[in-house]
């Protein structure tokens, strides 16, 4: 799997449709949105030949703080070391070096993230949110 950050190689609508109709996280997420987020954010792709087959996304300001979100790796890809390669991709890109906090939510990957550094929150008293779970559905 090759990965890089170019955005006009991502496959725009294979992202949107993961993350509306496969995603546990943004199900029902319009194209718009999708688009949006993707103009506003760090993107990696992950290619095996042309194919597009794995995505991740990271909200930053490039000084301070990223936020790591809408990871996958399609199904038929599953098991094969490709969100392990993904993830290193985004742990050592140079524009995200140097960051005080660097963030993600996840229900089940915990075993990957924790191998890239991640761990449970350190002071989680300190942290609050506002979350809409069902805001994609919804609007």
């Amino acid at each position: 799997m090759e990965i890089d950050c170019e955005k006009a190689k991502l496959n725009v609508l294979l992202i949107h449709q993961f993350l509306s109709e496969e995603s546990q996280w943004a199900k029902g997420i319009s194209l718009s949105t999708v688009q949006k987020s993707l103009e506003n954010s760090l993107c990696f792709g992950g290619y095996v030949g042309s194919e597009q087959i794995a995505f991740a996304r990271v909200i930053t300001d490039y000084s301070t703080f990223a936020n790591l979100v809408d990871v996958f790796v399609l199904p038929n890809y599953r098991g094969n070391g490709f969100g392990k390669k993904l993830m290193e991709a985004v742990i050592s890109h140079p524009e995200l070096q140097g960051l005080r906090r660097f963030t993600l939510a996840t229900a089940d990957a915990h075993g990957l993230y924790s191998q890239c550094g991640f761990a449970s929150l350190v002071k989680p008293q300190t942290f609050m949110e506002r979350y809409q779970p069902d805001v994609y559905v919804s609007s």
